[in-house]
């Protein structure tokens, strides 16, 4: 069964301050289609400002894949009426474009249909559209167009000064790094819970497969569907945004020092497969390099250990200079059932899982270990709703059955639920354990138990294509409600002038540039 954490719950009820002041992020990816559901091949439109330095609306993979991304928040309510301002902004904006409602791609027929995001002219833009082109030969286009969303969450300095007696965050890095490890840890073990109730990608349209083989057992239904019966989330199998290349790099979340050492080892480790692809065409660039990793951020991973960087600095050298500052959160489908792709009721229960992580014991985990956990989580990607299943516990040594398990989880969530509503008028935290809670006893409540039947019933793309016609509607015709259009406006201007900026800066030659971001 899960840790017994009484005594860790109980301080907390007697420190109900220590988490006052949660600070969140939201990053909300999603696919610009057109009318008839085809991905949309316009480029990323100039009136909303430029993609390489717009802090809410960029450009991930593809110059059709959106990002919205907002400032960090400390009220779940703000944050997510920020949220909403930009799709309703962007909504009134594009034209007769829409939003893709799922996490997995639209109907695309050809991997030559996307286009990968382009940034200008500057250094720094071509060496982003590079990358991409990196990861488009590396594991192809059609994979990098799958969407989520990431949910960035830190403590307040006062729970590592009380929990870990630390007195200031420069000073107590270290401790509070190692508290952020022990979170993550505890999210490798037990994180499996985020898919079996918000996996929302039960099932595939036909054309991503796109000829592939694959050994995954697919029932066919109606409109080329291809779905698992009791799948909450393929866009984490192996199927979707998953590199097992990358599962011998032996890197684990022990230490700080250990951690980094580890990444920067990964992006300096020749890879013979990506060597034979080699690095140039002719004149045309194939990626940024040949070793396992190009850059850091290629790493895949559920969860990372996050720290805000400074010019010129990478996403390892900043934790080494800092520690770790907020974790990113990277196993949430799109959620169908809003328009903005998330909803307060996961953020409450990220909020109250994250805690629980944090006060939760966990022994240090080797990297065959980190790898043994992965076994929960295809369970539960691949046949989480299915009737009798179990979850192993101590990597496989014992088996419990998935709903025991989750309702023990829940009855300590709900002890963190009465310390964080204590701030509230409603039991709002209290209130998300009830309705959660019923998925153990009824899976067909979670959001794959309730996608699946209308996916079957209508086809992925006639499904899809409502839902992202009725949001559009509805987004359109909402007021904002923290921003204004004058705010928008002002902040798509920045944007262009900050990009003109930097391309007007560059003094180095690309291939000169290139050479010294790979020393």
């Amino acid at each position: 069964m899960i840790p017994d954490i009484s005594q860790s719950l109980t301080w907390l009820e007697h420190h109900p301050d220590v988490v006052k002041g949660i600070q969140r992020g939201i990053e909300r990816e999603t696919l610009r289609v057109q009318p008839n559901g085809h991905l949309a091949q316009t480029g990323h439109p100039e009136n909303l400002g430029a993609a390489l330095t717009h802090p809410w609306i960029t450009t991930d993979f593809a110059e059709a894949l959106l990002e919205f991304i907002t400032p960090v928040d400390q009220d779940v309510d703000h944050l997510l009426a920020f949220l909403q301002d930009i799709h309703r902004y962007f909504a009134r904006n594009i034209g007769s474009e829409r939003l893709w409602p799922f996490s997995m791609p639209c109907f695309i027929p050809d991997e030559t249909d996307i286009e990968l995001a382009q940034y200008g002219t500057s250094n720094i833009g071509r060496f982003k559209t590079l990358y991409r082109e990196g990861l488009k030969n590396r594991y192809g286009a059609l994979m990098q167009t799958i969407s989520g969303v990431h949910y960035n969450f830190s403590l307040p300095l006062a729970f590592w000064q009380a929990r870990a007696g630390v007195a200031d965050a420069e000073s107590g890095k270290q401790e509070i790094s190692a508290g952020y490890f022990r979170l993550i840890r505890n999210y490798y073990r037990f994180g499996w819970v985020i898919p079996y109730l918000f996996g929302a990608s039960p099932a595939i349209c036909s054309s991503f497969l796109q000829g592939r083989e694959t050994a995954l057992p697919f029932e066919r239904g109606e409109n080329g569907l291809y779905y698992l019966p009791y799948a909450t989330s393929l866009r984490l199998s192996d199927l979707g945004y998953t590199n097992k290349s990358q599962s011998n790099l032996g890197i684990t979340f022990n230490t700080l020092d250990g951690y980094v050492a580890a990444l920067k080892r990964a992006i300096k480790t020749p890879s013979a497969e990506y060597a034979a692809m080699g690095v140039k065409q002719g004149e045309r660039y194939l990626q940024l390099n040949t070793n396992v990793l190009q850059i850091e951020n290629e790493l895949y991973a559920p969860i990372r250990p996050k720290r805000v960087t400074r010019s010129g600095e990478t996403p390892s050298d900043a934790l080494m200079r800092g520690g770790i500052e907020y974790i990113e959160v990277r196993s949430l489908d799109i959620n169908p059932f809003t328009p903005s792709g998330v909803s307060a009721e996961q953020v409450r229960f990220l909020d109250l899982f994250l805690i629980w992580c944090a006060l939760v014991d966990a022994p240090e985990m080797d990297s065959a270990e980190l790898q043994c956990t992965r076994k929960n989580w295809n369970r539960i990607i691949l046949e989480g709703r299915k009737p009798g299943l179990t979850v192993g516990m101590g990597c496989e040594t014992r088996q419990q059955p998935l709903a025991d398990v989750g309702h023990a989880l829940f009855r300590d969530l709900r002890r963190v639920a009465e310390v964080l509503d204590r701030e509230h008028e409603q039991p709002y935290y209290q209130q998300v354990c009830d309705e959660l809670s019923v998925g153990f006893d009824k899976p067909e409540n979670t959001f794959s138990g309730r996608l699946l039947p209308l996916l079957k019933a209508q086809g992925c793309g006639n499904l899809g294509l409502t839902l992202a016609d009725r949001y559009r509607e509805q987004l359109s015709q909402e007021p904002l409600a923290v921003l204004t259009e004058a705010q928008f406006v002002a902040e798509s201007e920045r944007a262009w002038q900050k990009q003109r900026t930097l391309e007007a800066q560059d003094t180095l030659s690309f291939e000169a540039y290139l050479a010294a971001t790979q020393a």
